[in-house]
């Protein structure tokens, strides 16, 4: 190792979720100038497949072995009904859009999480970029910002975009307990002053390395990424945005003493300190949507926190004003089956499942679309995943029919099939 690139060890503060340092990340996102006015999104990523019919899409009137255990309750919106278990978004329904009668041919988790996440389905030529990835790409935030937060790891990536366009990922935080990330949370003690001090002894160093001319191009550009590292790691905002104790603890009970409902805290600080998009992803071993079996006393769990956080998020967005250029999707990769197995779950079934949508131009207080008498497929005009994402993108202000240059040596077309909701903006 030589003495230039020895001296950067200085800058290790932590490393990212794919292994990286923050100032590798930032040199692989490269510079790009603020954008002003762009809109910013939240995805919610319900992993493992919600129940459909046992959270926004009840079949009251279906047999007993087909409508499950819960019973519907009405919302603030006349003749829209969900799950009773959800009273807090029964009293917000006026702020979101129910999507039902979503519909595909992908009951495989791993290939349909890909397709839900992208827009497009797998394939073996082109690996598809996620949403976030994509407003890193189109909507890049401040210089001392990132983009694209994934709170948990992420799972398809930036695809052809390359990995720049990668989320910085956070860890979820937890009710009660100091929340770092690495990275811009400094540990082992270091603090921001110590920091700083460093930071002057490599700008010495700097000085006494001058004249290395023979360093190759790639060496001596990280001088530009260590730069934002340290304009992210020091800037009051981005550590601001993710210090929860700023919050009242009215509000983070607001949200939930769970790590749903901080990673929603979470995910609303960062929205409001300028980072474009971020994914809360519900991951099946703290948050287990896979009900294949003990489907009811597990969504009895489940499903109110979800209901606590989301309409938190929902009513923060809006008291900050920022619910109208926040696009805000939930979803999972399916529904499940209509009729309940023998050990009292629900299986796969890709043939219909639902989303919520809210902000941006989403006309709130309505029902897109419906699916038959069981639940089992749309009743009518079903929506596809690349509909979805095409309504998505289109909220967030970016053209479904955006062509990328990919790593094919062609360029893609951002969703090649899907078409926004026309009903919904």
């Amino acid at each position: 190792m030589n003495r230039h690139s020895n001296r950067r060890q200085f800058l290790k503060v932590g490393a990212l979720g794919t292994g990286m340092t923050l100032s590798h990340y930032l040199r692989l996102q490269s510079e790009q100038a603020e954008s002003s006015g762009k809109r910013s999104a939240i995805f919610i990523f319900m992993e493992g497949a919600p129940s459909h019919q046992d959270t926004f899409d009840l079949k009251p009137d279906a047999p007993v072995e087909i409508r499950g255990e819960f019973k519907p309750i009405s919302t603030n919106v006349d003749g829209i009904q969900i799950c009773e278990h959800m009273p807090m978004l029964a009293q917000c329904a006026d702020k979101y859009a129910i999507i039902r009668g979503i519909t595909h041919n992908v009951a495989d988790h791993g290939l349909a999480k890909k397709y839900l996440l992208t827009g497009n389905k797998a394939s073996q030529t082109v690996n598809h970029p996620e949403y976030g990835s994509v407003v890193s790409h189109v909507f890049p935030s401040a210089r001392d910002l990132p983009t694209y937060v994934s709170i948990d790891e992420s799972f398809v990536g930036p695809g052809y975009l390359g990995s720049r366009y990668s989320p910085l990922t956070a860890e979820k935080p937890k009710h009660g307990v100091p929340y770092s990330i690495r990275g811009v949370s400094l540990e082992d003690g270091l603090t921001v002053e110590k920091y700083k001090s460093q930071k002057k002894l490599l700008d010495d160093l700097d000085t006494a390395f001058r004249g290395f001319e023979d360093l190759d191009d790639q060496v001596l550009g990280m001088d530009r990424f260590q730069e934002q590292a340290y304009d992210i790691i020091s800037a009051p905002r981005t550590r601001k945005a993710f210090d929860l104790s700023q919050e009242r603890t009215i509000e983070t009970d607001r949200f939930g003493k769970h790590e749903f409902g901080q990673s929603m805290l979470l995910a609303a600080r960062l929205i409001e300190a300028g980072v474009h998009f971020v994914t809360v992803r519900l991951r099946p071993a703290e948050f287990d949507f896979d009900t294949h079996q003990d489907n009811f006393p597990r969504l009895r769990s489940l499903l109110p926190p979800f209901d606590r956080a989301v309409s938190a998020l929902l009513a923060r967005l809006e008291e900050r004003g920022l619910l109208s250029t926040t696009a805000v999707m939930a979803a999972g990769e399916f529904g499940r089956t209509p009729k309940i197995n023998k050990t009292g779950g629900r299986d796969h079934w890709a043939r219909a499942m639902c989303a919520l949508m809210a902000g941006g131009d989403v006309r709130g207080g309505q029902v897109i679309g419906e699916t038959d008498g069981i639940g089992s497929e749309p009743a009518s005009v079903g929506f596809s995943p690349d509909d979805l994402a095409a309504s998505f993108f289109t909220n967030i202000g970016i053209s479904p029919k955006t062509e990328f240059q990919s790593n094919v040596g062609r360029p893609i077309t951002l969703v090649r099939e899907g078409r926004p909701i026309g009903n919904l903006f």
